[in-house]
């Protein structure tokens, strides 16, 4: 009997490829960087399920290009850069990690904070240009306690962040449209996105990437921040508006930037930017890292284990767990983005 095939497009830790053992042939990525187009299609074409990742991006024609493909298993949770509805259309299954990522997204974001705004980037420059000679009155910057935290979005990475943020007595406040202003969740209080944007020493927008909040943060909105205001991006790099971000910096309005996602990532928009701004990169207020937010060993360990045991659901005939459409048609839950 021939064994169906699984397509792994990005490294994974041995103990995610011994799942199929007797169930699958496996093709797996063993590099570090993404295959070719050419490559990845060829793996593809007659494979029965893939485990895709963050660089990959799933379409209509992709699909037409798999005849025999029963499921798309993302080893993520937000995936606005895949056509879900085409894969409803063909009968291809899509399934999501829905909440592994959550715990260290916040951490980084935290993380983030503190570096932005106690001039991490600077003072290790400092310390290993050799002119160090000891302390002095130098990067004198912002804390976290007694400031104030907007999160635009309070999902389940939102909350989380809000949890962690309060353990260093931050003073949040959230705006979500699924809540009512005024009311108090976990702590912190919704109000509007202007009421946010005006308040907020620490500004973080966690909301999936969609046509109403792709570039919220724009510069309307970076006007409205108050001076010297720290903006952090750890959810969808297009939420951003980057160009807005790099004129703000280079006024002196806004106070300093972290990020640990970037427009050039969301491969789903035809009009993204191929890279990263050089000047928005050399800027001195800037801190960046690259897209971390679950580089945590276990936690990404975990998640392909959940995206291989949807697969697995599939191939012996069930619905996969974490499936976030119907084969016959019509996305069935609400986007799982922060």
């Amino acid at each position: 009997m021939t064994l169906p095939s699984v397509v792994i497009t990005h490294w994974v830790h041995p103990q995610v490829t011994a799942m199929f053992d007797g169930v699958a042939t496996v093709v797996c990525n063993d590099s570090m960087q993404s295959w070719p187009r050419e490559t990845l299609a060829e793996h593809c074409r007659h494979a029965s399920a893939i485990m895709t990742f963050m660089p990959d991006s799933v379409d209509a024609g992709f699909l037409s290009a798999c005849p025999q493909l029963r499921i798309i298993a993302a080893a993520l949770k937000g995936y606005d850069n895949f056509d879900v509805d085409a894969c409803s259309e063909r009968g291809v299954w899509f399934s999501i990690v829905p909440d592994l990522l959550t715990v260290p997204t916040a951490e980084l974001t935290v993380g983030l904070m503190i570096a932005a705004g106690r001039h991490l980037r600077a003072g290790d420059a400092l310390v290993r240009s050799g002119e160090f000679q000891g302390w002095r009155p130098v990067l004198y910057g912002t804390g976290l306690a007694n400031r104030t935290a907007g999160l635009i979005g309070f999902g389940a990475v939102g909350r989380a962040i809000n949890s962690r943020l309060r353990a260093f007595d931050m003073h949040c406040v959230f705006h979500d449209p699924r809540f009512e202003e005024g009311s108090i969740v976990d702590g912190a209080r919704c109000v509007s996105l202007s009421t946010l944007l005006r308040s907020a020493d620490y500004l973080i927008p966690m909301v999936p990437l969609n046509k109403d909040t792709l570039h919220l943060i724009n510069a309307s909105a970076l006007d409205q921040c108050k001076p010297g205001a720290i903006l952090i991006n750890t959810g969808r790099g297009s939420a951003v508006d980057e160009q807005a971000v790099l004129a703000a910096l280079e006024s002196g309005h806004l106070g300093a930037y972290g990020a640990d996602v970037f427009e050039m990532e969301d491969w789903a928009r035809p009009d993204r930017p191929r890279h990263i701004d050089p000047a928005l990169l050399a800027h001195p207020r800037t801190i960046f890292t690259p897209h971390l937010g679950s580089a945590v060993d276990e936690i990404r360990r975990h998640i392909a284990q959940a995206a291989a045991r949807n697969i697995l659901d599939v191939l012996d005939g069930r619905p996969p767990r974490d499936a976030i459409n119907r084969i016959t048609g019509g996305v069935t839950c609400e986007d799982a983005a922060p």
